[in-house]
């Protein structure tokens, strides 16, 4: 990306006194649906309960009934983060079986849903659909995403954190894009789920806050604002309630686990590199643009850089986002692999993608479906 020139120090110099090794762990939400219909099923109730046998409390119940999510454990490498994905993945799709249903990582519902959705029955879920109702049965209202968290990082920390990371969030979406239909609609994004989350309040980069700043930020949406606590705080990258990290949420659930991975290694590489050289953050209006064209076309046609806003070929600002992140990737050994990781995706192309092209050949929503049922079991082999 073009910058101003900077008088800070070299990222050669930075690098030698850059900040300790970061640990990552990552979130992921899955719908569950029915192996003959396709349509999504108010089932997750059985699921966790068969799940927490073998993953406990990391096997955890989402806003709607239709839907459920699961998390790693923080680990230090990209081989251990693909273990305990595997892992979790074939724990979670064992306890679907059980319950006749299929796990599906898609960022929405391929086939139109039966409304009302069904919302989770606890006390905090309830009240966020009575102060949001419409927005819980909206249409395309089941979204699954990916959330990565990266620590160990004390708050003012995690908030610095957000702010560096805010140019390169919009190119980590477009490979993460896992979401071209909605209840049977094709609208034309790649990630349809980020332009109807965006619905919600909060949704979007996150703004730029010191410790003191977030605390009265936070307090006032929800003493006199739409949030019914600090967990619905959306923004693209946050600091956890309750954990020592930042969790950034900008991405679909991928069906492949070699893209969360990449998306996890470029983010730590990204962030350790930013903690050690940091640099000015861009202004909101072009930012709110870049995570559209993402949203737009995914890794297809134009990337925009949210900071000059030149529309630049998507290959090109990957080579920018691997060149950004480089001294952290070599610090924490992770260089080649993201390399073969970010070439990979770009030959198989994203998600959306490869759920066109399935549409495209096999000519009807069911068989997309299908696919990821299959194709999410065929990850677990592999």
């Amino acid at each position: 990306m073009s910058r101003p020139p900077r008088t800070a120090p070299s990222r050669s110099q930075s690098a030698e006194r850059g900040p300790g090794r970061l640990r990552f762990g990552v979130e992921e939400e899955y719908l569950l649906v029915d192996p003959a219909t396709h349509r999504t099923v108010a089932r997750a109730p059985e699921v966790l309960a068969r799940a927490a046998v073998e993953l406990g409390p990391r096997a955890q119940p989402e806003f709607l009934a239709t839907q459920v999510e699961a998390c790693t454990p923080p680990v230090d490498t990209p081989t251990q983060l693909r273990a305990e994905l595997t892992a979790m993945r074939r724990s979670m799709a064992r306890a679907a079986a059980r319950c006749d249903c299929l796990l599906v990582a898609s960022g929405t519902a391929v086939l139109p849903s039966r409304h009302p959705l069904p919302v989770t029955d606890s006390p905090r879920y309830r009240t966020i659909a009575d102060r949001h109702g419409g927005l819980a049965d909206g249409f395309g209202a089941e979204l699954c995403g990916c959330h990565v968290h990266l620590g160990d990082l004390d708050r003012a920390v995690a908030l610095r954190l957000s702010g560096l990371l805010r140019p390169w969030l919009p190119i980590c979406q477009a490979l993460s894009a896992n979401s071209p239909f909605v209840e049977g609609r094709d609208h034309g994004f790649a990630s349809s789920r980020s332009l109807v989350h965006r619905s919600w309040p909060t949704v979007g980069p996150a703004p730029l806050l010191d410790l003191d700043g977030y605390e009265r930020t936070a307090d006032a949406l929800v003493a006199d604002g739409p949030l019914v606590d600090r967990r619905m705080i959306y923004w693209y990258a946050r600091p956890s309630e309750h954990l020592p990290t930042l969790e950034v949420r900008a991405f679909d659930v991928s069906t492949e686990l070699e893209t969360t991975v990449l998306l996890a290694t470029l983010l730590r590489g990204l962030a350790w590199s930013l903690l050690a050289d940091p640099e000015p953050a861009p202004e909101a209006p072009l930012l709110e643009a870049a995570h559209w064209q993402a949203a737009r076309t995914g890794l297809r046609g134009a990337a925009l850089d949210p900071v000059d806003g030149r529309r630049l070929p998507v290959d090109q600002q990957l080579h920018r986002l691997l060149a950004r992140a480089l001294p952290g990737l070599a610090a924490h050994g992770d260089l080649a692999s993201a390399r073969y990781l970010t070439q990979r995706l770009r030959a198989r192309g994203t998600g959306a993608d490869r759920q066109r092209a399935v549409r495209e050949r096999r000519g009807s929503l069911h068989a997309v479906v299908a696919w990821l049922a299959a194709d999410f079991r065929h990850e677990l082999m592999s």
